[in-house]
């Protein structure tokens, strides 16, 4: 909170901003920089014609792809009017609130990492 200075999309999520986009990808991009490195749970390897250097632009594209999900979500509340998806975990925006980035996201990854 204490870097972000310019709105997102303040009609839609007044708290989400640039530098936290940047931060999220930077973050992103260190990760997959850590995997190429590292080794990972897939074996890179064992993918015909590709080489670590895929995974980084995969990574930040499904990261781009969970921040949408987040944003499409929170229009959808702001549209229905409320501030919580639901009363599971109250404070928090509700349970969709907790999953809207994996699942819009999610199915993009097991296109990219399943075969």
């Amino acid at each position: 909170m204490r870097f972000g200075k310019h709105k997102l999309a303040p009609a839609i999520s007044p708290g989400k901003t640039w530098e936290g986009v940047a931060g999220a990808l930077a973050a992103v991009a260190l990760y997959a920089l850590a995997w190429t490195n590292l080794g990972s749970p897939v074996e890179m390897a064992a993918w015909p014609g590709s080489a670590p250097g895929w995974i980084l632009p995969v990574l930040l594209g499904l990261a781009v792809v969970g921040m949408i999900g987040d944003l499409f979500e929170s229009l959808i509340k702001r549209q229905a009017g409320v501030k919580d998806s639901g009363t599971f975990l109250p404070g928090h925006g509700g349970l969709l609130d907790r999953i809207d980035a994996p699942v819009a996201m999610l199915p993009l990854a097991v296109l990219a990492f399943v075969r």
